[in-house]
């Protein structure tokens, strides 16, 4: 079964040609080929896919998209406060190296100790939050300066250093 990661969301339209803005959080500037699909999910958890026909970038946050199907202002404004997801292998390609959403599905570990699969990346003004799944919980572990260890990107694995107390609250 494929593996879809939640990239951000429609903002906006853009001109009267069916142009939508795309708010994401990849941690670049994102342009996407033609012919690359994304999906758009119109119900939780059912994801309609939509051709992008081409695309530039605006900032390191905010993407033009004009998506095939999509020929007028009208059509695009339903589209509107969507949200974005792409597959995993094309999230893969297109994530920032440095963004701390490339973490995704990265393995956890506290002072070598494995306690979970990054499962979501909450991005707050001072800290990463990354969900995991902790004892059967839901645990959110905060990744900044004071807890990160390291990084190994090959191996697909993130080391902190908790505070004392911190994994006891989630059981």
């Amino acid at each position: 079964m494929d593996e879809y990661i939640n990239i951000g969301r429609v903002v906006a339209t853009f001109g009267v040609g069916g142009e939508v803005i795309l708010l994401h959080s990849l941690g670049k500037k994102l342009v996407f080929k033609a012919g690359e699909v994304i999906f758009l999910e119109q119900v939780k958890g059912s994801y309609l896919p939509y051709f992008i026909t081409s695309s530039k970038a605006k900032t390191n946050e905010e993407s033009y998209l004009l998506l095939e199907g999509i020929k007028s202002k009208e059509s695009a404004h339903r589209l509107i406060s969507k949200q974005a997801w792409l597959l995993d292998a094309d999230f893969r390609k297109h994530a920032g190296k440095d963004s701390p959403i490339s973490l995704l599905g990265y393995k956890l570990y506290n002072e070598e100790e494995f306690i979970g699969k990054i499962e979501e990346v909450i991005e707050q003004p001072h800290q990463v939050l990354l969900k995991i799944t902790y004892n059967g919980n839901e645990a959110l572990i905060p990744l900044h300066e004071e807890t990160l260890d390291r990084i190994d990107r090959k191996k697909g694995e993130v080391y902190v250093t908790l505070p004392d107390g911190l994994l006891e609250i989630y059981g």
